[in-house]
């Protein structure tokens, strides 16, 4: 709501615009986002779908990754990311987290490509919570092995590694537009990225029944097509995604100038290489559920993402392959915890957070090495 208020008046004329035009899938205004995002990014195609998972699955499979490929990613990530892949035939595979920045670690993958030489096809780094994974470092592993890259940036709008944006490193990328997204729409939405043309023709092919002429399916294809009237608000919100980031990047640092001396609170850490975009502003402490507790009995709401990792929840326990430790997966996992942030925070709000959680650490004895 906040972020829809914050652009009423441009994003209600972007809806009237479509709702005259009447056309309200994949027309003039989705292949302007697929124009505009391609160019924001820096690559030479974006081809809209239905949402972020299916992002990923399609991009998956132009890609030739289907049954009996082994996919490496992380567990500490939202569930979509394992969902995609088990849903174009593959099998996840599991490696360890660094745990400052909260993405895959380098060496874990190094080794688990040589444990399993040869019976890997492709590596899924996920750019968590707006921090991008070493990609420079990951292009050169998959180059020297011979893998292809398909990079999870649901959570990264804007994220840059070595000043390059994320999602222009792989042979194609994954983009969400939840409504949450830094940049959101006002529903469901997603889009592949790449500079393969030939491997972008081929998700638009599959997002929409396989067809390459119209009601005759080439290949096995999907429903997964952007509509029109979210591709107009996402047209509204890109013009307005480097500011929101600079806000969220604001927030960030003031919390991270007020919580840095807690001895309760490990603060979330940037690399020198990296520009994090905060979709999240996560923490570290041993006393999560008291201070949850604190913030919410003072009307701050926060969130734990991800409470579970991926590879010990019901459905997906015991069945996943991971070749070498998870530690730093599983022990995150105990002690993470969101903070408030958007773009639209007002700086009373931001005050009021930053005096709870200040509020919290006075009145506690706990340090970071308590259990």
């Amino acid at each position: 709501m906040a972020s829809y208020l914050a652009h009423k008046d441009e994003i209600d004329a972007a809806i009237s615009r479509v709702l005259e035009r009447g056309s309200y899938i994949l027309g003039q205004e989705v292949e302007s986002f697929e124009t505009e995002f391609a160019a924001y990014l820096g690559v030479a195609q974006a081809v809209g779908v239905a949402n972020g998972t299916d992002a990923l699955e399609l991009a998956l499979r132009a890609c030739d990754v289907g049954v009996g490929d082994r996919v490496l990613t992380v567990s500490h990530t939202a569930v979509a990311t394992v969902a995609a892949i088990e849903a174009c035939g593959a099998t996840p595979v599991f490696v360890d987290i660094e745990p400052d920045s909260f993405t895959i670690d380098i060496g874990c993958l190094a080794a688990t490509i040589q444990k399993l030489s040869g019976q890997v096809k492709a590596i899924v780094p996920v750019h968590l919570y707006g921090h991008p994974a070493r990609m420079s470092e990951i292009m050169e592993l998959a180059s020297r092995h011979g893998l292809r890259v398909i990079e999870d940036c649901a959570q990264a709008h804007g994220a840059e590694w070595g000043n390059r944006k994320v999602g222009a490193f792989g042979d194609a990328a994954a983009f969400s537009f939840y409504p949450t997204k830094n940049l959101g729409a006002l529903g469901d939405g997603g889009a592949v990225v790449t500079a393969d043309r030939e491997l972008a023709q081929r998700v638009r092919s599959l997002r929409e029944y396989g067809w390459e002429q119209r009601y005759i399916s080439k290949t096995a294809g999907v429903n997964s097509r952007l509509d029109e009237l979210q591709a107009a608000v996402l047209r509204v919100k890109l013009r307005h995604l480097d500011d929101d980031n600079r806000r969220r990047a604001d927030i960030a640092s003031s919390y991270s100038q007020a919580f840095a001396e807690h001895q309760a609170i490990t603060i979330p850490k940037c690399s020198p290489r990296a520009k994090h975009v905060y979709h999240q502003y996560v923490i570290r402490t041993p006393a999560r559920e008291s201070l949850q507790k604190f913030l919410y009995e003072s009307g701050i709401g926060t969130s734990v993402h991800y409470p579970l990792p991926v590879h010990q929840q019901p459905a997906y326990a015991g069945r996943i392959l991971s070749p070498s430790s998870l530690h730093a997966t599983e022990a995150v996992a105990q002690d993470i915890l969101s903070l408030p942030i958007f773009a639209e925070l007002q700086p009373q709000q931001l005050k009021s957070v930053i005096n709870q959680v200040n509020a919290w650490h006075r009145s506690t004895g706990v340090t970071r090495g308590s259990s």
